[in-house]
């Protein structure tokens, strides 16, 4: 039998059919670390746009919060186990040189072992790669066998002592990738802007440091950069092959990566600003991108300036996710998602049109556009998605000075050379995943904590 010879009926509208979020049950207020830090009031709250930073404690790692939001995706939505064949994880949080994630989440398929997939890393970008990866799988091996792929985005960012720290986040989100989707991704149209810089990079310094070196003023001139480009790319590909689009005009949310959300403000700004330049050009055919600069001062005000409503309107209300828990790495940009489908946004008869943008440094990124169709899976979507926001507010405080303490403490058993090495407890929410102990070798084992625990630690109870 020739295997060429065989024909199969091809899938359309693949993409998210789930898709579930995580994020630890521990946070600190940014106004508390502004005043805790000696900072200048509003330096983080106004400058950065932030509310609130979740954290994990040591008894957290990145297997552990993959775990946890992978096994409340498959119960939430019933997925029959043997209906998966691919599972890519996309994370720049290692634990492990060799070993992937992905493999440890293989225990969670007790009976079937032929699923494709390991772990794709570029920063905050591999979760973006990881997904159109998935995509491209079921379009072509859904009309075989009839299998379905999960994406597991997580992340756990952790900064060093200093003024990044505030920048920090923990959060992990899992989709199913299937046909008929109701979050179609449409791979035609994605466009790339691809680079060498250094503007956030994580040297193997220590296998126990989790801190990154960053380039502050490099890593935002290279972000608006790739905005730019980006669009720019998109733009040009959608000409060549429809009758065009009414630029950002035609979508109905717009998400950016969010390393913090005025940098994402700022992003909007670039590429509303881009796409006004494209879409009005002289009688001579010559765009108008060098009017402004974004990386003047006046140019950036300017462009905020401009893009106003488009910011007000399709961006500015899906970031509560970024506020409340700031950078999670991978699944920044999609927690975005997640906050529309919350939101009271009608989405019954019509289709509504997104428009992602992802960004990692070093550097990756892309733009593609999708839609949200009014499927029999959408009020279940969106029941999770409300459900996440008010869990928000189930999470537990912790003062500046707590935070400081607990990061330490994680500091200090990841260097620790006791071994069985064992975490402290800490706040969990119920149905979580924690880690149990890393023996000599290195090897971690997990649990799975069911009921809410009481933790004493040095500052006073947390319930």
């Amino acid at each position: 039998m020739s295997l060429g010879q065989c024909s199969f009926t091809p899938v359309t509208d693949v993409g998210i059919g789930a898709i579930e979020l995580y994020f630890p049950q521990n946070f600190v207020e940014q106004s508390n670390l502004e005043e805790y830090n000696n900072v200048s009031r509003g330096k983080y709250t106004i400058g950065l746009g932030q509310q609130q930073m979740g954290f994990c404690s040591d008894n957290e790692d990145i297997v552990s919060i993959s775990l946890t939001v992978l096994r409340q995706l498959l119960e939430t939505y019933k997925i029959p186990l043997d209906s998966i064949g691919c599972l890519v994880v996309g994370t720049e949080t290692m634990i492990d040189k060799s070993k992937s994630v992905k493999t440890a989440l293989m225990d969670l398929f007790p009976n079937n072992s032929d699923i494709e997939g390991v772990d794709i890393k570029n920063a905050c970008f591999g979760g973006a790669q990881a997904l159109l990866h998935a995509v491209d799988w079921v379009t072509v091996n859904h009309p075989v066998d009839k299998k379905n792929a999960i994406v597991v985005i997580a992340d756990i960012a952790i900064y060093e002592d200093g003024p990044a720290r505030c920048t920090g986040g923990a959060g992990a989100i899992a989709f199913l990738v299937c046909p008929d989707a109701t979050i179609p991704i449409d791979r035609r149209f994605s466009a790339c802007h691809m680079k060498n810089t250094w503007d956030f990079f994580k040297p193997i310094k220590s296998t126990a440091s989790e801190y990154p070196e960053v380039d502050g003023s490099l890593s935002l001139a290279s972000y608006l950069e790739a905005v730019r480009s980006c669009y720019t790319h998109f733009t040009s590909k959608v000409l060549r092959h429809t009758s065009g689009i009414d630029g950002l005009n035609s979508f109905d949310a717009i998400f950016l990566h969010s390393p913090f959300t005025k940098m994402v403000q700022k992003g909007l700004a670039v590429m509303a600003y881009t796409d006004s330049c494209l879409r009005h050009k002289d009688q001579n055919g010559n765009g108008v991108e060098n009017r402004l600069d974004e990386n003047d001062r006046a140019g950036m005000t300017k462009m905020i300036e401009l893009s106003a409503e488009v910011w007000k309107n399709k961006t500015d209300p899906h970031l509560v996710f970024n506020r409340r828990i700031g950078n999670m790495y991978t699944p920044s940009l999609f927690a975005q998602l997640l906050a529309y489908l919350a939101s009271e946004e009608r989405f019954i008869t019509d289709e509504r049109n997104l428009l992602f943008f992802a960004y990692g440094s070093g550097l990756a990124s892309a733009i593609f556009p999708g839609r949200v169709r009014p499927t029999a899976n959408l009020a279940k979507i969106r029941e999770v998605a409300r459900h996440c926001i008010k869990r928000l507010d189930s999470r537990q405080r912790f003062s500046a000075e707590e935070f400081t303490e607990t990061l330490k403490r994680r500091e200090e058993f990841l260097h620790s050379n006791d071994f069985p090495k064992t975490p402290s407890e800490s706040t969990l929410f119920p149905n979580t995943y924690f880690l149990n102990s890393i023996d000599k070798k290195y090897r971690r084992t997990y649990s799975l904590h069911e009921e809410p625990i009481i933790v004493q630690n040095g500052n006073g109870i947390h319930h």
